[in-house]
C-alpha cells in the first residue's frame, strides 16, 4: 500500500476551495434585498428598505396593516408647511403604491416612481385635538383594487413644531 501524502500547498489550496465553495452555498441561500423607499421633506431624506417583502408572492391586506403598525427607526423631523416627497424603486411603480398613516390607507394608489404632495399638513390638529408629536406613515405596494400587495416601507415622522 502506498501512503497518500499532501503537501502544505495542496492543504492550502484544498482548503481555500472549501472555503469559497462554502460561500456561494450561504450566498445562494440568500434572499435578493427588497426595492428601496425614499421620503423627502425640504432637504432632508430618509430611505429604507422594506420592513415586510415578497419578491414571490402577495402579503394580504390584513398582513400589510399589521407590518404598518410596526413602529419605524427611520425618522425624520417635518417643519410645518414642507412638502411630502416619496419615491420608489420601478417595480414598485409599475404594481402601485399607496401612502399609510398610522395603519390606515391614506390615498389611493400611484404608479409613479416619484410624487410630490403638496398642501398637506400632516400635523394639523384633529378636532379640537392637539397637533400630534409623531406620525408613522407607510409606503405600501399594492395595485388598485389591494388584491395585489407585495411590500411594506415604514417610516416615523417627528413634528418640528411641536
Amino acid at each position: 500500500m502506498t501512503s497518500l501524502r499532501f503537501s502544505a500547498k495542496s492543504r492550502r489550496v484544498a482548503a481555500t476551495l472549501g472555503a469559497v465553495s462554502a460561500g456561494l452555498l450561504v450566498l445562494s441561500a440568500c434572499e435578493k434585498p427588497s426595492p428601496v423607499a425614499t421620503v423627502t421633506f425640504g432637504s432632508d431624506s430618509v430611505s429604507t428598505d422594506a420592513t415586510c417583502y415578497e419578491h414571490s408572492k402577495n402579503l394580504g391586506m390584513k398582513e400589510a396593516a399589521a407590518c404598518a403598525l410596526k413602529k419605524s427607526t427611520k425618522t425624520i423631523k417635518v417643519k410645518s408647511g414642507e412638502t411630502l416627497r416619496v419615491g420608489v424603486d420601478p417595480k414598485v411603480a409599475e404594481t402601485g403604491w399607496a401612502l399609510w398613516i398610522n395603519g390606515q390607507q391614506a390615498t389611493n394608489p400611484y404608479k409613479k416612481t416619484y410624487y410630490s404632495f403638496e398642501g398637506i399638513d400632516l400635523f394639523a390638529p384633529q378636532q379640537g385635538q392637539p397637533a400630534p408629536k409623531t406620525l408613522y406613515v407607510s409606503v405600501v405596494e399594492q395595485d388598485e383594487m389591494g388584491k395585489k400587495v407585495k411590500g411594506v416601507w415604514n417610516f416615523k415622522l417627528e413634528n418640528a413644531d411641536a
